[in-house]
């Protein structure tokens, strides 16, 4: 086997994988840099800043994830609804989490928002793919 028949057979077999993770980091960015510009630029609370981010980078995630990660085929209107409704309350789960790591760590124990910021995402994301993966965009 030479290495382009192994690295086609490598990207077909990993592709939702490897698009999560491109789209994962574009919505992380999203997440972030609203969340920057919201404290910084437009002096949001730290508890206001990560719900709008949230809301934006919820909102990008689910076109993403449903046009190229996951290639959802749902195209009944209840398919469409169960699938919105579960992307947004699984993301909302992972939110809520997201806002509370920055409550506790950053409102009362004072630590640097940012780098808080970050490694809260980064649980964000592997807890959103498994619960997109396996409960919203399941094959049926």
């Amino acid at each position: 086997m030479d290495g382009n028949t192994y690295m086609k057979g490598f990207l077909t077999k990993n592709r939702s994988v490897i698009l999560y993770i491109i789209f994962g980091v574009l919505t992380t960015l999203v997440n972030i840099v609203s969340y920057w510009l919201l404290t910084r630029w437009l002096k949001q609370s730290v508890n206001t800043a990560t719900v709008v981010a949230w809301i934006l980078s919820v909102l990008f995630a689910y076109i993403t994830n449903r046009t190229w990660v996951f290639d959802s085929k749902a195209i009944q209107p209840n398919e469409v609804i169960r699938e919105i409704v579960s992307f947004f309350l699984a993301r909302l789960s992972t939110g809520l989490l997201d806002w509370l790591i920055m409550f506790v760590f950053v409102t009362k124990l004072s630590l640097p928002d940012m780098p808080v910021k970050i490694a809260s995402n980064i649980l964000v994301i592997v807890l959103n793919y498994v619960l997109s993966r396996f409960l919203v965009f399941k094959k049926r």
